[in-house]
């Protein structure tokens, strides 16, 4: 793929990310204005962190990074078939391992229900991750499903897909919620089972893309086969990194519920709030990276590779400066317009959202940095180096967790706990990027640190127009319009002032990342 294509397959992916990010973060206002920053919201949310941990390790992580490059060598080099042939043995094997650890994790909660004497907090918690179990059978079949289609560099339909799981539980929350009464237990398990029934539907959407691409839909019995055994020792170390990030996300969400009730949710709100940007940029942009550094790595390309990484690093590094910096000064401003509709979410669970949210937000720009570096190692076949960084970055950022929750008030411990993970990241995109450097030469080092600089110059005189827009729009605004209508706008004001200087700014320094994007998505 040429580098303007790059950037059109990532826009593809982009668009339907931000059509899925807009549905889930209307999700997210309607689950606030019902749930707030409760229990059952953060039990919830806990809930879902458990298939959501699955769906990483063996759909979005290991098994997609590993099944990729071996896909596209055997295409290469044996044809469809035998790629083919190679697809329906590994789905077959997943299908039947995700079945067998649904069916354990049901039985495993459904006992922890039972044990005498267990707290509100873990009952609900249990009761709700029992129903959601079974849905990481669904969804690492539909991640799966995703990274062969990925392969055909065709990204459309299952980037749509993850809209799915955003509709199915808006329609619950708008449609049947009012039709079952006003118990919330009740809601938050109807919830539970709409989690598991847009599984299913993420992957039966993708079996008509799969037919045309030629998937002869069988099960394969016999599993020994080199190219599974390739793509196994590839998968085992990348499935011990994902496994131990994995748990390590898992605990923090444990030791969120252990600082307080509400502290789970506060931090899942402003996660969102980072997500948003990163999934509609730097994750369509690494889902297009995989395989098109796999085709240079297949072909051993290297010059091809390092333009691929600077020119992506130098992308990500103008939309998500801007992004991150903006975040941090409106933060506050941004989750009370979004999430603050005369529900359970109040200004109380605005505040401490907004906490975190200002110390997760630098980290948007090191987050995104993983999306190109990680990608790089697994095309070369190379999973023993992100899991060895990923071991130190759990580490350390545990480490540090625990130093906040002991040392930092309790209404601030939960914004400790979001500036641990980006200080650990920090250190560990840092050393990718070191060992990366190595590997892969002549990257434009020098341009995507010129660029950060400008980027940074440009973000902050942006900030400052952006912050001064909603700081004299608000009060006038609020004289002559409805509270809430006047603090929309007063947000979408700064954030279009903010854009609109930034992107003056750009234009007048002369910014090539402009200039490449815009050539880029006009086809030229």
């Amino acid at each position: 793929m040429k580098d303007g294509h790059i950037i059109r397959s990532a826009g593809v992916v982009g668009s339907f990310t931000l059509l899925s990010r807009g549905l889930g973060m209307l999700r997210d206002i309607v689950i606030a204005y019902y749930f707030g920053t409760s229990l059952l919201a953060s039990a919830f949310f806990v809930a879902f962190t458990i298939p959501n941990l699955f769906r990483r390790l063996f759909g979005e992580g290991a098994l997609s990074a590993a099944f990729i490059p071996v896909f596209i060598e055997t295409r290469t080099k044996q044809g469809d078939s035998a790629a083919w042939d190679m697809a329906a043995k590994v789905i077959t094997m997943t299908a039947a391992l995700l079945s067998t650890i649904a069916i354990v994790g049901v039985l495993v909660f459904s006992v922890g229900t039972r044990i005498p004497g267990v707290s509100e907090k873990w009952l609900i918690t249990f009761e709700l991750a029992r129903v959601m179990f079974p849905y990481v059978v669904f969804i690492c079949i539909a991640a799966l499903s995703m990274a062969v289609l990925n392969s055909f560099k065709h990204f459309a339909t299952s980037a749509f897909a993850p809209c799915l799981l955003n509709l199915i539980l808006i329609v619950i929350m708008l449609v049947i919620f009012p039709l079952i009464g006003d118990n919330p237990n009740d809601r938050a398990r109807l919830l539970a089972w709409g989690v598991l029934l847009a599984g299913a539907a993420q992957v039966g959407i993708q079996m008509p893309a799969l037919k045309r691409f030629g998937c002869p839909f069988r099960f394969a019995s016999r599993w020994n086969d080199p190219r599974v055994r390739q793509m196994l020792l590839l998968m085992g170390p990348a499935a011990l990194g994902m496994a131990v990030t994995q748990f390590n996300v898992l605990i923090d969400r444990l030791l969120a519920m252990w600082i307080g009730a509400w502290a789970p949710a506060a931090l899942f709100y402003s996660e969102r709030m980072i997500y948003f940007p990163l999934g509609i940029i730097a994750t369509a942009l690494g889902t297009v990276l995989l395989p098109t550094f796999s085709a240079h790595a297949a072909k051993s390309d290297q010059d091809s590779m390092s333009n691929t990484i600077g020119q992506s690093l130098r992308h990500l590094v103008f939309i998500m400066t801007p992004a991150a910096i903006g975040l941090l000064v409106l933060a506050p401003s941004i989750l009370g317009a979004i999430f603050e509709w005369n529900g359970s979410f109040d200004a109380s669970s605005t505040r401490l959202s907004a906490r975190a949210l200002m110390f997760y937000a630098p980290g948007l720009i090191v987050f995104s940095a993983a999306k190109v570096f990680v990608p790089a190692f697994y095309a070369m076949q190379d999973t023993k180096t992100p899991v060895r960084i990923g071991i130190y970055i759990v580490l350390l950022n545990l480490a540090l967790n625990i130093t906040f929750i002991l040392t930092l008030p309790t209404y601030w411990k939960h914004a400790g706990m979001a500036f641990s993970t980006v200080l650990a990241e920090t250190a560990g995109m840092t050393a990718l990027g070191i060992i990366l450097a190595r590997r892969v030469k002549n990257i434009e080092w020098r341009a995507v640190s010129r660029g950060f600089i400008r980027c940074l110059l440009c973000s902050l005189i942006m900030a400052a127009a952006a912050w001064l827009a909603v700081r004299y729009t608000l009060p006038w605004a609020g004289n002559h319009l409805p509270a809430k209508l006047a603090q929309i706008i007063a947000v979408a004001l700064g954030v279009g002032t903010g854009g609109a200087t930034y992107f003056i700014l750009a234009l007048g320094l002369n910014a090539p990342e402009l200039r490449e994007i815009k050539t880029a998505l006009r086809g030229k």
